[in-house]
Parts: structure tokens; sequence; C-alpha cells
């Protein structure tokens, strides 16, 4: 029971790290626009990191780097590929009063984060099946990898096309998937590892896709030379911020 109570209290305050972005309500529209493109670099430096410098170091540490995990990152990649095809025929199929103007980026960025928080929720619960206090230190560092990361998706959504309130909320409810992803690890037990080999290199594979296809490309639309260095200033700060956190952890 007291497993049980730790997990679901530190999943339920990762999710609720989502909500750090209800400061931009108090931001006038026209002023967060000028800094949503900056956002949006900042979460890519901030995903790249992740994946470079977090989750490929753990799938080496943990299971070695085969043609196995090759397979899954791979798999993860063609996937997120499939679902972006699939969010652009249906959109296209739609009659044309209808036509949805959110970016398809803005969808793969909310598939990705919730693969991503899913994953955190399954790590957070296998920890405190070791111990208490190796739960709490895992949760101690997601917190802190979230909170960047969430301000970052939230711009993505925005420049999407996304209205604050509905951005918040779909932000919100793709960090629910913690707490899925949690109970699920709770329930298999001992074969939550197995879960967890697969699922880390399918996210690499995600988020190499959502990075390099979706959100670099957007990136390249700005040619000012202003912009683009500040853009690659705030990458820069993305990838840095989560690298010191993992080499912290």
């Amino acid at each position: 029971m007291t497993i049980i109570l730790y997990t679901f209290t530190s999943v339920i305050a990762i999710s609720l790290v989502s909500l750090v972005s209800i400061y931009a309500f108090a931001i006038q529209d026209k002023i967060l626009k000028k800094f949503i493109l900056f956002m949006v670099s900042f979460s890519t430096g901030a995903l790249l990191a992740d994946t470079l410098f977090h989750l490929l170091p753990q799938i080496a540490d943990g299971q070695g780097f085969g043609m196995r995990v090759s397979t899954y990152i791979s798999i993860g990649f063609l996937f997120s590929f499939i679902i972006e095809k699939f969010i652009h025929w249906r959109h296209c199929h739609k009659p044309e009063h209808i036509q949805s103007h959110t970016h398809s980026f803005a969808y793969m960025n909310l598939f990705g984060d919730a693969v991503h928080n899913f994953i955190d929720g399954l790590i957070i619960a296998a920890s405190y099946i070791v111990s208490i206090p190796v739960g709490i230190a895992t949760t101690i560092a997601v917190l802190i990898h979230e909170i960047p990361q969430e301000i970052g998706d939230f711009g993505i959504l925005i420049h999407g096309g996304l209205s604050k309130t509905r951005a918040l909320f779909l932000n919100f409810l793709t960090a629910l998937t913690a707490i899925i992803g949690a109970a699920l690890a709770l329930i298999i037990g001992q074969y939550s590892s197995t879960l967890i080999n697969f699922l880390i290199p399918f996210a690499v594979g995600s988020f190499l896709y959502i990075a390099g296809s979706d959100l670099i490309p957007e990136l390249h639309k700005e040619t000012r030379i202003k912009h683009s260095i500040g853009q690659l200033a705030t990458l820069l700060l993305g990838i840095i911020i989560i690298a010191s956190f993992v080499f912290f952890e």
C-alpha cells in the first residue's frame, strides 16, 4: 500500500507540472506570439537533449545497444511517420468549411509527450518497486526535467494554432498518461522492465522524428538573421538545461 501511495502521489505531482504554462494567460497574445518560435526552439533543444543525454545512455546502461534496440528505435520512427500521415490524410479529407487549421506538428508533439509521460510513469513506479528512496530520487529527477519541457511544449501547441485554453488542457491530458504508465507498472510488476526496454527505444525513434521532421523545419521558416540567432541561442539553452539536469542526477 505504501508503494502505491508514493507512486501515485509522485505521478500526480508530475502531471500537475503541465499546468506551469498557466502563466501565459497573464501575457497579451501579441507579446506571446513574439516569443513562440523561441519557445519552440527551446523545446526542440530540450527534446534532443532528453533523447541524446538521457534516454540513449539509459538504453546503453540497461540493455546495451544491439540490433534489437535499433529495431525498436526504427519502429518508433516509422510509427510516428504513419501517425503524421494519418493526421495529414484526415485533415485533407475534411470539408473545406470545417478544415482544421491546427498544424500536424502540434498533434505530433501531443503524441510524443503522451509517450514520454507514459514512460515516466512506468519508470517512477518501477523505481518505487526497487525501494522508496530510489523512487523519490527518480521523481525529483523527472520533475526537474518536466518544468522546462512543459513550457516548451505549450509554446509548440500555441504555434501550431491552438488557443491558450485548449493547449493547456490538452497538455494536461497528455500528462495524465504518467498515471496510466505507473498503474500498468504496478500491475505487471516484474514484467515492467521488459515493457520499458521496448518503450524507451520506441520513444527515442518518435522524438527524433518529431524534432527532425516537424520542429526543426518549422524553425527554418524564420530567415531573419536576428531571429535565427535567437532561435539558435534558445535551442542551445534547451540542450544545456536538460543536459545539466541529467549530469547532476
